[in-house]
């Protein structure tokens, strides 16, 4: 997968990674005060297994990152994967935590 698969599509208010013709997302709201609230990831029954989930949820995290956010994970999976990957806990808007 390219990076050019992945980006941030503001009409819809989300993450898009394209995948063997597919599309995985993962939908967003971002507050007045740059906090980005990650709400719901969906990865294509086709893509399930692939590393699809990963790499869209590392790609958002990055985009993140490189815009100043903090992050709000409210999505399950989201927050599974930052329990896996703590390093990402310095992008956490405050009063939420990774255990």
């Amino acid at each position: 997968m390219a990076e050019q698969d992945f980006r941030f599509n503001p009409d819809k208010k989300r993450f898009e990674l394209d995948a063997e013709g597919r599309t995985a997302i993962i939908e967003t709201i971002l507050s007045n005060d740059n906090v980005m609230f990650l709400t719901h990831t969906e990865v294509p029954i086709a893509l399930e297994g692939k590393g699809v989930g990963k790499r869209i949820v590392e790609s958002a995290l990055n985009y993140i990152k490189d815009h100043n956010y903090k992050l709000a994970p409210l999505c399950p999976f989201v927050a599974a994967y930052l329990k896996r990957h703590t390093e990402w806990k310095t992008i956490l808007a405050p009063g939420y935590n990774i255990g």
